[in-house]
């Protein structure tokens, strides 16, 4: 592993052919944009580099999240999101085509689904429902006793349960704050139950990622992309790291996020990066 200065971090990065970029710690923190970041993505695109964002949201749709990326100057269309929320839609959309499933989420997350059947709230209460799978995101108010009573009786009943992200909590503007994954763990243990992981660091996300980067390198004539020319930028060594690094993609840590510099040395094994960097405009400027 390597420490933030620029020849290691350069020889480290080698070869990478494109990236797969956290959002909060590595562009964003707390909502805020971090200092250099808008500025790298466009250093990506004058250097014609690929790049998706990844990220654990759930709730929110990638066309909206576009929007919001485009209002705080983050040049970030949707075609160039995966999210925890998007990892799932194609998930379920690949292994129970036209089969109904139940989906707790947001109103505009409910939209990436299409025309997935689902079943509303009412008709999983109904006498002898049953659905293919459970999914559970980012629902805010609607991850109600009432509802999760309702995922756990269609569990018992048969149903896969697929969780959009394990995440116990997050940060927010308001503070840190409880998210889905908890609901996940607590479906887990009432249903002795291992929930499909769709997001970080489960494999879903790094390999749509990938797919979608060695598609456009294709398309513009270039060679086949392997994943090891792939470096995934986050700042939680626990779902970037060890994401990227069981997905066969090499994993830069930053330290504009929620790892001090301080616990860098007490990383093993899948957590280990192969380099540390301050800031994802280092990255960039380190690419050959």
């Amino acid at each position: 592993m390597t420490i933030s200065t620029t020849e290691p971090l350069r020889a480290a990065l080698h070869g990478v052919r494109a990236l797969v970029l956290d959002v909060d710690g590595v562009l964003t923190m707390k909502g805020a944009v971090l200092p250099g970041a808008a500025e790298a993505l466009a250093r990506l695109d004058e250097r014609g580099i690929p790049f998706r964002v990844a990220t654990n949201l759930s709730s929110t749709s990638r066309p909206t999240l576009a929007t919001r990326f485009a209002a705080a100057r983050l040049p970030i269309p949707a075609e160039r999101i995966v999210t925890a929320l998007s990892a799932t839609v194609d998930h379920v959309r690949r292994t129970y085509p036209g089969r109904a499933v139940f989906v707790l989420t947001s109103p505009d997350g409910l939209g990436e689904f299409g025309d997935q059947p689902r079943l509303s709230p009412e008709e999983a209460a109904e006498p002898g429902a049953r659905a293919a799978a459970v999914v559970i995101g980012d629902g805010e108010d609607d991850l109600s006793f009432a509802n999760l009573n309702l995922a756990f009786r269609l569990v018992r009943g048969g149903a896969d349960l697929v969780a959009m992200h394990r995440n116990p909590w997050w940060y927010t503007s308001r503070g840190e704050t409880i998210d889905s994954g908890s609901f996940v763990a607590a479906l887990e243990y009432a249903t002795s139950t291992r929930a499909l992981v769709a997001g970080k660091p489960g494999p879903l996300m790094f390999r749509i990622a990938h797919r979608e980067l060695a598609a456009e390198i294709a398309a513009l004539g270039g060679q086949r992309l392997a994943r090891r020319d792939v470096a995934m930028v986050g700042d939680h060594a626990p779902q970037d790291v060890v994401g990227a690094r069981r997905a066969g993609l090499r994993a830069v840590l930053l330290l504009s996020g929620r790892t001090p510099a301080a616990e860098v040395p007490g990383l093993r094994g899948a957590q280990r990066p192969d380099a540390v960097a301050a800031t994802v405009g280092e990255v960039v400027a380190a690419l050959d």
